[in-house]
């Protein structure tokens, strides 16, 4: 695969543009964005080697989908309209049912590899594209028998060589469990900065007082809205149930610390620490 072309040349898709350069040196990466100007950034600081348009599609042997998930949904049928018959795309999106569904019936559907590379930062832009950004990292595969086997084993190639992990599962499933994993995540993140700035008027006092546990439970605060409010939308329904769970869960800590059962709330936390056996269980 000589041809790549990245749609959308930010942290995603600049990151993974990064390593399968330094993996092969004599692949050619095409640049694919809306905005002109990360366009010419991203070429500028070597992500990208050239600037193409959807038309140019016809000469990938891969082409990868890092746009919101939105934009997604609405322009892969287009996208597999124009590539070869060989040629193969992916996606990188944190939903899947609605993006596989956009194209199931498409007579390139075998084209197509259903992809999610659990990995990121909450950084954006050309700038924020690094190497190494998947190592060690999950990319859950969805529907893979949907695709052609030949460029199946063209794209786990890729990854594996890059240093992913690859995890099957289906589009229904994947959207129900990142809710929780993912989604939630940021809605919390998001939810607590604003908690923040509504009461502590001072900025000054944000930056002094807050310590490396507020900076790190927030960091996903700063992660772009116009990437995550269509994953919102497109998880809606998941993302509700969880956020009940997540509801009930604070109005019982309230209701203890109202009751000063912290004998009780030091029961919580001890059983909650599970999680750190979980998260170090995980190489």
């Amino acid at each position: 695969m000589k041809n790549i072309y990245m749609i959308g040349v930010g942290l995603i898709g600049g990151s993974f543009a990064i390593d399968i350069k330094k993996q092969d040196p004599e692949v050619v990466i095409h640049g694919i964005d809306i905005d002109e100007n990360h366009l010419n950034e991203a070429r500028e600081l070597g992500v990208i080697q050239e600037i193409a348009t959807i038309d140019n599609l016809e000469n990938a042997d891969l082409v990868i989908v890092s746009i919101p998930v939105d934009a997604t949904v609405k322009l892969l049928p287009t996208i597999l309209d124009k590539i070869s018959e060989t040629g193969l795309v992916v996606d990188a999106g944190s939903t899947k049912e609605a993006i596989c569904k956009a194209v199931e019936h498409h007579p390139k559907r075998r084209n197509f590899l259903a992809c999610h590379p659990i990995a990121g930062t909450e950084k954006s832009g050309p700038t924020a594209a690094i190497s190494g950004l998947y190592v060690g990292k999950t990319n859950i595969i969805c529907e893979v028998e949907k695709t052609t086997f030949k460029l199946q084993e063209k794209a786990l190639k890729l990854f594996t060589d890059i240093g992913m992990r690859i995890r099957y599962m289906d589009p229904v499933s994947h959207d129900k469990h990142i809710a929780y994993v993912s989604h939630l995540s940021h809605i919390s993140a998001f939810m607590l900065g604003k908690t923040v700035i509504n009461k502590e008027k001072n900025e000054r006092d944000i930056f002094d007082m807050a310590g490396s546990g507020f900076e790190s439970t927030v960091r996903l605060a700063k992660s772009s809205p116009a990437m995550w409010t269509p994953i919102f939308k497109q998880n809606k329904e998941n993302i509700l149930e969880t956020l009940e769970e997540y509801i009930n869960n604070l109005k019982h800590f309230k209701e203890l610390m109202e009751q000063d059962n912290f004998s009780e709330i030091f029961n919580e936390m001890e059983n909650t620490n599970y999680i750190k056996q979980i998260l170090n269980g995980i190489k």
